[in-house]
């Protein structure tokens, strides 16, 4: 078994149908029984439990109809046979069972487990629950016995653990169907199913956990996934040592467009983050009344008091990348400021305002573009696609396909399981972040990465999911002392150490 936070976690990701095309493989083309591969999970599945509870001497089983029932079945019978006691509860009628679930059935009652019908009023004798209720299969709201008996599991006040994926969350988006069981940990097997990392799938997983079961290579070698996870060795991947004759000149000059009136911290922190990730040289246009605070704070950073768009035509010329959107506000002078942004040839990171006067349409009439990286956050990625923010975070694979499709380059989704998309190129989530990201700023530190980045020269695709994942594993390192309080300005901190692998 194999933890999310270490190196360990395969990078592919799989939807709930190639799941179910690496068991028929596995079965099918390689000989390994169904049964054999439920022993293997539910086995599996135990240890980690001891692994994370060691104490704990009473456990019950809530179990489902198919497969997934069919694993906690075995968990009943592994934990009866270590002397624990084990209350077992079917929420579907056994009589109905088939194939491996009713094997592992049966081997329960051999092994003297009573298995008891779900009912509202049902009483949980264990120290921890075991949900085993339904699995991959799921698309469509949990209804009936099934939702009260998520509910009841919510509603018990003991640790739970899931086999392969909470109950009534959709393993192809990482949406709740309804209602979802809220895991301590969940043990997934032979392929990590991609909603588990977006979503809603990290908050109600808790501790993910992966298990191959021993299969053969040749088994993912026959299915392709068409979601990575950004590795961890990315960063030595795209950040290699630099040349012994570098200078500022071979880094790289960022131009940072935006802060209007009030939001000069905006710009300042985007700029703060593109030096700090190795740009050469850092320049920002912003609101006249800006420049003093912003040279105060980095002195770095060459500011430029700006009162129209045509005041940064020269700056736009001398950029090689530029970043347009922090604090950039949706006045006529943010409008005159991206008219002009719009007209460069240069890489661009469109970010915050500058991504809603796009989705308006008032400046930017060319949609597409090839080189730009668009970076929105779900109510953003919803006023460009003219949708709701809950139709994008119901399917958010979805939305970066569609995002990507309509509007060109790379589209980065922002959100828990950031997923970045460049045409012809799989999706990549980042499965790094944490919930104290969620605070102003830390889009425009992300921004400032990467432009950065692609100051540096790195392609779109490259800076776009490298940029991510540093701007995510820099917040998971700056969140050590706790999630709550983490401060954008935090982060930047973190970033020269992981650029300098």
């Amino acid at each position: 078994m194999k933890q999310t936070n270490t190196h360990y976690l395969p990078t592919e990701l799989y939807s709930a149908q190639q799941a179910r095309e690496l068991d028929r493989v596995a079965i099918e083309e390689h000989g390994i029984g169904g049964y054999t591969l439920m022993r293997r999970a539910g086995r599996g599945m135990w240890q980690r439990i001891l692994a994370a509870y060691p104490s704990v001497s009473a456990i019950t089983v809530f179990c489902g109809s198919g497969n997934n029932g069919g694993d906690g079945y075995v968990v009943a019978t592994v934990a009866k046979a270590a002397g624990m006691d084990v209350q077992v509860i079917s929420v579907a009628d056994t009589a109905k069972l088939n194939g491996a679930a009713l094997t592992a059935f049966e081997q329960a009652k051999d092994a003297g487990i009573t298995v008891g019908r779900f009912s509202d009023g049902v009483e949980v004798s264990g120290e921890l629950i075991v949900d085993a209720l339904l699995g991959t299969g799921l698309n469509k709201d949990v209804s009936g016995q099934y939702q009260a008996a998520i509910e009841r599991i919510n509603t018990a006040g003991l640790p739970v653990a899931s086999a392969d994926i909470p109950s009534g969350l959709c393993a192809n988006t990482g949406a709740i169907l309804g209602c979802a069981v809220q895991a301590k940990l969940t043990a997934t097997f032979i392929g990590v199913k991609q909603g588990l990392l977006t979503g809603n799938g990290p908050a109600c997983s808790g501790e993910l956990y992966f298990d191959d079961l021993a299969l053969p290579q040749q088994v993912f070698d026959a299915v392709t996934s068409t979601v990575k996870r950004l590795p961890e060795y990315l960063f030595k991947q795209c950040l290699p040592a630099r040349n012994k004759a570098a200078h500022k000149g071979s880094n790289g000059h960022v131009l940072i467009v935006g802060g209007d009136k009030g939001f000069a911290g905006a710009v300042a922190m985007a700029a703060g983050a593109a030096l700090r990730v190795g740009a050469g040289l850092v320049s920002v246009a912003t609101r006249p009344e800006h420049v003093a605070v912003i040279v105060a704070r980095t002195p770095e950073v060459m500011a430029h008091g700006v009162g129209s768009g045509q005041e940064i035509a020269s700056l736009v010329e001398l950029a090689d990348v530029i970043v347009i959107g922090p604090g950039l506000g949706q006045s006529a002078w943010s409008e005159q400021l991206l008219q002009q942004v719009a007209a460069a040839t240069v890489p661009l990171v469109m970010d915050a305002d500058a991504l809603n006067l796009l989705a308006a349409k008032r400046v930017i009439r060319e949609r597409r573009r090839n080189n730009w990286i668009l970076t929105p956050h779900p109510g953003e990625a919803a006023r460009l696609l003219q949708a709701t923010t809950e139709a994008i975070q119901s399917d958010r694979f979805a939305a970066v396909t569609e995002l990507q499709k309509t509007y060109g380059g790379i589209a980065v989704l922002k959100g828990s399981g950031t997923l970045v998309k460049g045409e012809h190129q799989n999706i990549h989530l980042c499965a790094a972040g944490n919930p104290g990201m969620g605070t102003g700023g830390m889009g425009d530190v992300l921004s400032g990465v990467l432009g950065g980045l692609l100051a540096q020269g790195l392609a779109l695709d490259e800076a776009s999911q490298c940029g991510v994942l540093l701007h995510s594993t820099a917040a998971d390192i700056a969140a050590k002392n706790g999630e709550r309080g983490l401060l954008a300005t935090d982060v930047i901190n973190e970033l020269r150490a992981l650029v300098n692998p």
